[in-house]
C-alpha cells in the first residue's frame, strides 16, 4: 500500500544547536547528565557542518534548527559576534544551495550565562533582552528562513525548569513557574507581532510537547487529570497567537498515582508488557488523539515539529515511522490541516539532562570520534521525505525489513 501526502506537505528533520555544538557560555554548560556525561562537547557540528549539510539535505528537503544564542550575543543588547554570524550564514547558504528550507526555532531551552545570572525568564527585563536577540536574528538571517518557531515546547521547559527541577535553573517553585509563564507568553506575543511586520509572508508558530497523560489505576486519576490540565490545556492557551500549531509527540505516560515511564519505572512497563523505547511507553495512536484535540480547540494548521524514538534498536525506529506517518495520513484524509512532519532527530545528540546515551538519530554519532553513521532508518525516511510517498510493506515484508536491520 502506498500513502501519498499532499504536494505542499513538508517533510524534514530537526536538531537544536545547543545539543549538537560545543557549549559556549550557556546555562547547560557543565551540567552533569543522568548518564554522567558532562554537557560541554556534544557532536562537533561547528567543526563538521559542511558534511552535516550533506546529511541534512540527503534526509529531507526541510530542516528545523536553532542558533546558540550565547554564541551570537555575548551580553544584553550587544551586537552579534561577527565570527558566529559568519559561521551560521555559511551553514544557511549551503543548506539553501542544497534546496533545504528552514524552520528556525528562536528559543530552544538554553539561555546565555549573562541572561541566567540576571534572573533569566523570572526577570521582567528578559522579555526585552530576548526580543532584541530576535530583532537581530531577523536582520542577519531572516532571508534564509521559511517558517518561524518562537519557543520550543514552553510547557515542557517551564515544567522541567521551574517545577521538577530537572532543567536549569532547577527550581521547584510554582510561583516562579507562574512568573516564567507570564514572561515567556508575553515574549511570544510580542515576537509574533515583530515577525509579522519584519518578516511578512512567513508563517509563525509555537511548538508544544504533547503526551497522553492518563490514569493506570484509581489512584492515578487525580494526578493525571491535574497534569493533563496544566500541561496539555492551560499552558498552550497562553500562546494562541500563531499561524500554525507545532506539536511534538513521543509517548503515553500513565499514573498510578506517580508517572510510569521506562526511564524511571521500567519494571512497571515490563510487568504490563507495554511497548516502549528507552524512555517512555510507545503509544503511536496517541499522536492521532493529540492532533484531534488541538485541531478541535484551535482550528490552526498543524505541523508535527518533533517526533521519533529514543532507541538503539533501529528496527523499532523504522516501525515507528510507518506507524506515525500512517496516523498522520489518516488525519489528513479526515480533513485536518496538517502541513508538515519533522523527525527528531537528524543524528544522535546530547539529550539535555539525560545525556548522549539516549539516541534519537536517523544517523548515529560515535561518542568518541563524533563520526556520523547512517542507520537503515535514514534511507526509509529519506525515500519518504523526498517523494511524499510512504510505501507500507505487508506484514511479512515488514518483518523481513526489520530482520535485515538487526
Amino acid at each position: 500500500m502506498t500513502l501519498e501526502f499532499p504536494g505542499h506537505f513538508r517533510f524534514g528533520t530537526s536538531t537544536s544547536a545547543v545539543q549538537i555544538e560545543t557549549a559556549v557560555d550557556h546555562d547547560w554548560q557543565g551540567f552533569v547528565a543522568r548518564d554522567n556525561a558532562v554537557f560541554t562537547r556534544t557532536t562537533d557540528h561547528e567543526l563538521r557542518w559542511e558534511k552535516d549539510v550533506e546529511i541534512i539535505s540527503s534526509l529531507a528537503p526541510n530542516y528545523r534548527m536553532s542558533f546558540m544564542w550565547s554564541r551570537l550575543q555575548p551580553a544584553p543588547l550587544a551586537s552579534f559576534d561577527v565570527d558566529a554570524v559568519d559561521y551560521y550564514r555559511k551553514l544557511l547558504i549551503q543548506l539553501r544551495e542544497k534546496g533545504v528550507e528552514i524552520m528556525l526555532v528562536l528559543h530552544h531551552f538554553a539561555n546565555p550565562v549573562w541572561f541566567s545570572q540576571q534572573g533569566g525568564w523570572a526577570n521582567k527585563q528578559s522579555i526585552d533582552w530576548w526580543l532584541d536577540y530576535v530583532r537581530k536574528v531577523i536582520h542577519e538571517f531572516g532571508e534564509f528562513v521559511s517558517l518561524w518557531n518562537t519557543f520550543n515546547e514552553p510547557n515542557l521547559y517551564i515544567s522541567l525548569s521551574s517545577l521538577a527541577g530537572l532543567f536549569p535553573p532547577q527550581k521547584t517553585n510554582p510561583i516562579y513557574a507562574w512568573r516564567i509563564l507570564n514572561h515567556i507568553s508575553e515574549a511570544h506575543q510580542r515576537a509574533y507581532e515583530m515577525l509579522t511586520t519584519r518578516s511578512p509572508g512567513k508563517p509563525i508558530g509555537i511548538s508544544h510537547n504533547a503526551s497522553i497523560l492518563e490514569a493506570d489505576n484509581l489512584l492515578g486519576k487525580l494526578p493525571a487529570k491535574i497534569t493533563d490540565w496544566w500541561y496539555m490545556h492551560f499552558i498552550p492557551g497562553w500562546f494562541e497567537s500563531c499561524d500554525f500549531f507545532g506539536l511534538s509527540y513521543y509517548s503515553r505516560i500513565g499514573y498510578d498515582p506517580f508517572p510510569v515511564t521506562f526511564l524511571n519505572t521500567p519494571e512497571k512497563i515490563i510487568k504490563k508488557d507495554k511497548a516502549h523505547d528507552d524512555m517512555w511507553e510507545y503509544y503511536p495512536q496517541g499522536l492521532g488523539i493529540c492532533i484531534d484535540r488541538y485541531w478541535k480547540r484551535f482550528k490552526k494548521p498543524i505541523i508535527i515539529t518533533e517526533n521519533g524514538m529514543s532507541t538503539t534498536e533501529d528496527n523499532q525506529r523504522i516501525k515507528s515511522i510507518y506507524d506515525y506517518l500512517s496516523i498522520i495520513h489518516g488525519r489528513i484524509g479526515k480533513g485536518i490541516d496538517i502541513r508538515g512532519y519533522y523527525h527528531w532527530s537528524t543524528w544522535d545528540n546530547f539529550e539535555w539532562n539525560l545525556g548522549p546515551s539516549y539516541r534519537f538519530g536517523l544517523y548515529a554519532c560515535n561518542p568518541q570520534t563524533k563520526e556520523r553513521i547512517k542507520r537503515p532508518s535514514a534511507d526509509v525516511y529519506s525515500t519518504l521525505a523526498h517523494s511524499n510517498k510512504l510505501v507500507i510493506p505487508t506484514t511479512s515484508d515488514l518483518c523481513k525489513v526489520l530482520e535485515h536491520t538487526r
